[in-house]
C-alpha cells in the first residue's frame, strides 16, 4: 500500500461547510449589488452625487434594515430563528438597490439582490405609512430544503417581497415584510 492509500478522505466537519456557505452566500450578496446592480441598467440614478442639488448637505443615500425576528405561519420542528441585515443604496424617484444577507428558516446562509420601490404617503391621515416592494434574486434554499421556495435552480430562485412600514423619523423606520404564504419579517431601518 503507498502512502497515498493510507490517508483516509475526510469530508469537511459541519461548521466548516457552515462557513463556505456563509462565504458564498457574503460574496453573492455584496458582489451582485456593487458589479451588477449598480449599472445605470437596473439601478438608474447611482452614480448622482450625494449632495443635494447646490448644496452641501449630504443625502440619506443609504438605508439599513435588521430583523430579529420572523413569525411563521405553521409551526414546524425544522424551523429556525431568522436574522437578516440588508444594505440598499436609495436612488431618485423613491427606489432602491442592495442586498440582503440572512439566515434563512432552516438556518442555512442565504443572500438576497434586489431592486425596490417605495409609495410613500399614500393614505394622506396618515403621512409616515408606506408600502414597498423589493423583487429579486434569492440564493440559499439547497439540499433538502430547495423546494422550500418557487422556481429554485441551484440555489438560485426569484423572489418579490412586499412591505409596510412607518417611518418614525427622518432615518428611522419600522417595517413588515410579506414573506409569501410562508412567514413575516418585523424589523428597522436607518437612513444615513
Amino acid at each position: 500500500m503507498t502512502a497515498a492509500h493510507s490517508i483516509p478522505h475526510r469530508r469537511p466537519s459541519a461548521p466548516t461547510t457552515r462557513l463556505r456557505r456563509w462565504a458564498l452566500a457574503a460574496c453573492l450578496g455584496l458582489s451582485i449589488p456593487l458589479a451588477t446592480l449598480a449599472s445605470e441598467t437596473l439601478c438608474p440614478g447611482w452614480s448622482e452625487p450625494s449632495v443635494d442639488q447646490g448644496g452641501t448637505a449630504p443625502r440619506l443615500r443609504h438605508e439599513a434594515f435588521f430583523s430579529p425576528y420572523t413569525h411563521h405561519w405553521r409551526y414546524s420542528d425544522d424551523h429556525r430563528q431568522v436574522v437578516a441585515f440588508s444594505l440598499s443604496r436609495r436612488l431618485p424617484g423613491d427606489r432602491f438597490c442592495g442586498a440582503s444577507l440572512f439566515s434563512n428558516s432552516f438556518g442555512q446562509p442565504s443572500a438576497y439582490a434586489f431592486v425596490g420601490k417605495t409609495w410613500p404617503g399614500l393614505l394622506p391621515a396618515l403621512p409616515r405609512l408606506y408600502v414597498s416592494a423589493t423583487a429579486g434574486v434569492i440564493y440559499g434554499y439547497v439540499g433538502e430544503h430547495k423546494d422550500k421556495v418557487p422556481l429554485n435552480v441551484g440555489g438560485f430562485s426569484p423572489v418579490v417581497i412586499p412591505a409596510v412600514g412607518y417611518r418614525l423619523s427622518e432615518q428611522a423606520a419600522v417595517e413588515v415584510q410579506l414573506l409569501g404564504t410562508a412567514a413575516v419579517m418585523v424589523g428597522t431601518s436607518w437612513r444615513f
